[in-house]
């Protein structure tokens, strides 16, 4: 099983009722093989350019661990899926991924040892 992103925007007329679209999306990748292992709801945006005669559409991105050959079959049945607008489905990058952990695991440690600095100097 490999891990992928999918990122979905969904017509934005279904921003209150995102829950029916969202599993419906589910079922199309739990039917080819795979399952969810994230999913992250950024809510109503506006799009950059017009698409399919909208200019707000709501994002929501997907973890999704399924075999190389489901992707053609979710991408194609995400084609003729009406609540989406458009998706993108990737590989994420794990060394890109590794390296922001490790630079975000240093900056809190040089934040807690300057922390503890200040709190030296203050108690002189």
């Amino acid at each position: 099983m490999n891990s992928y992103e999918l990122a979905i925007l969904y017509d934005p007329d279904l921003e209150i009722d995102l829950d029916k679209a969202s599993d419906k999306v589910k079922a199309i990748i739990t039917n080819n093989g795979g399952f969810v292992t994230a999913e992250d709801n950024w809510g109503k945006r506006k799009l950059a350019y017009n698409i399919k005669g909208h200019d707000m559409a709501v994002y929501v991105f997907y973890t999704v661990s399924m075999d190389a050959a489901a992707v053609a079959p979710v991408e194609a049945t995400l084609n003729i899926t009406d609540e989406v607008i458009r998706f993108l489905i990737t590989k994420p990058d794990v060394k890109a991924i590794k390296k922001a952990e490790s630079i975000k695991a240093s900056r809190a440690k040089h934040a807690k040892k300057e922390e503890a600095n200040n709190e030296e100097a203050e108690e002189k």
